[in-house]
């Protein structure tokens, strides 16, 4: 009999022990879902600022699309140096009309490497107008298609 409870009393040691093992697991374990719980939040929350900048980054690009004009076709050796001033000159005459105040562009670049010895295709230019008071795209492509032989 002794026996018997000397062996419940072991048994029943190692039981309390594995327990307590058992309970600092769990508290790890709780931590660590905590921790995990924290994470997914900010990782929540940071996904949504990602996506209101995408929106934010689409709007933009769209914005400063939408004044940018595109000339093909024309040849590289009659604007000369100055881009925006043969736009300037070009598209009153071409057109036939008179823009007040007079046209002003943010930038004009032709786009691409310049060709070896001007053969080829002419790079085509890209116009941004300086301020919005000036005509838009949609203004100008039909004034330009109706001019265009």
């Amino acid at each position: 009999m002794d026996s018997k409870i000397s062996d419940l009393a072991t048994t029943s040691t190692s039981i309390r022990s594995d327990i307590a093992c058992f309970q600092v697991t769990v508290t790890d374990l709780d931590h660590h879902l905590t921790t995990v719980g924290d994470c997914l939040a900010m990782l929540l929350e940071q996904d949504t600022e990602l996506q209101f900048l995408r929106a934010k980054i689409t709007d933009l690009e769209d914005r400063s699309q939408r004044d940018n004009v595109h000339f093909f076709g024309m040849s590289e050796l009659k604007e000369g140096s100055d881009v925006k001033a043969f736009l300037k000159d070009f598209l009153p005459e071409r057109t036939g009309l008179t823009f007040s105040p007079p046209l002003e562009f943010q930038r004009a670049p032709r786009i691409g490497p310049p060709h070896k010895a001007n053969l080829g295709k002419p790079r085509p230019i890209i116009a941004c107008f300086l301020c919005h008071g000036q005509p838009t795209k949609s203004f100008l492509l039909p004034e330009l298609k109706a001019c265009t032989p």
